[in-house]
């Protein structure tokens, strides 16, 4: 019945996050639309995981819904080889922190932060 599932974030910003998931998480840019001008959507694939991109504007005009990016009321968690030395680049890149570096049980060690547009995203990885 069913195939396939991705997580749409609706964004303010596109290119930002685009810039965002790609050049800092390491995503592959795998769909685009429209593919010559700037986006209203994009796929990006990390692992077997994927995540869209969809402007609000284009979530508005082919839904009728109204998003607002940022309420967290999600968290997007990742998976890091070593949560630390991704936390410090991601901070040098300028992202946002919610809470740094810390241990979080079940041998895993966490950080929290925000991409461009206000949404959580945990990077995690287990205590070496």
């Amino acid at each position: 019945m069913f195939e396939a599932a991705l997580v749409n974030l609706c964004t303010r910003d596109i290119e930002a996050g685009i810039r965002f998931y790609r050049d800092l998480l390491g995503f592959e840019e795998i769909f685009r639309t429209p593919s010559d001008d700037v986006p209203s959507h994009v796929e990006l694939r990390l692992g077997g995981f994927t995540v869209g991109l969809g402007t609000v504007e284009a979530a508005r005009r082919l839904h009728g819904a109204d998003p607002e990016p940022g309420r967290p009321s999600m968290v997007l968690v990742i998976w890091a080889v070593d949560v630390d030395p991704a936390f410090e680049r991601l901070v040098s890149a300028g992202v946002p922190v919610v809470r740094p570096p810390h241990d979080s049980g079940n041998g895993n060690r966490a950080a929290l932060l925000q991409d461009p547009d206000g949404n959580l995203v945990e990077i995690v990885s287990k205590i070496r």
